[in-house]
């Protein structure tokens, strides 16, 4: 699925990477704990997490993941966004909780990693 998908499966919204929407992501992690996402090995994850704070683009960074979607109406700071940026990060956030989220998504093809 694209990330365009994702935006409308859970009827998100986007706050950077726009012209990355084309993007397609194969597999998703839903975590609050960077130090579970610091482990995986795969390429294009979803990462779905709860957790807005600088940490988590820093860790989606250091884990080559491109893409982040904030469940529970998290809404990230401008430096979070900026930083995102910098990096080519595409955010996306929701009103949807991580399980709803999570479900969706899996409902619609999205793969676990494990």
């Amino acid at each position: 699925m694209t990330l365009r998908d994702v935006v409308e499966i859970v009827q998100g919204t986007v706050l950077c990477g726009e012209e990355f929407l084309d993007r397609e992501v194969k597999l998703g992690f839903a975590s609050d704990l960077m130090s579970d996402v610091l482990t995986l090995l795969a390429d294009d994850i979803l990462l779905i997490t709860g957790l807005s704070n600088n940490q988590a683009i820093r860790t989606a960074e250091m884990s080559d993941i491109t893409q982040i979607l904030f469940v529970r109406n998290k809404k990230p700071t401008k430096t979070m966004i900026d930083l995102a940026r910098e990096q080519n990060i595409t955010i996306i956030v929701t009103a949807c909780s991580m399980f709803k989220s999570s479900g969706l998504l899996y409902q619609k093809g999205l793969q676990p990693i494990y």
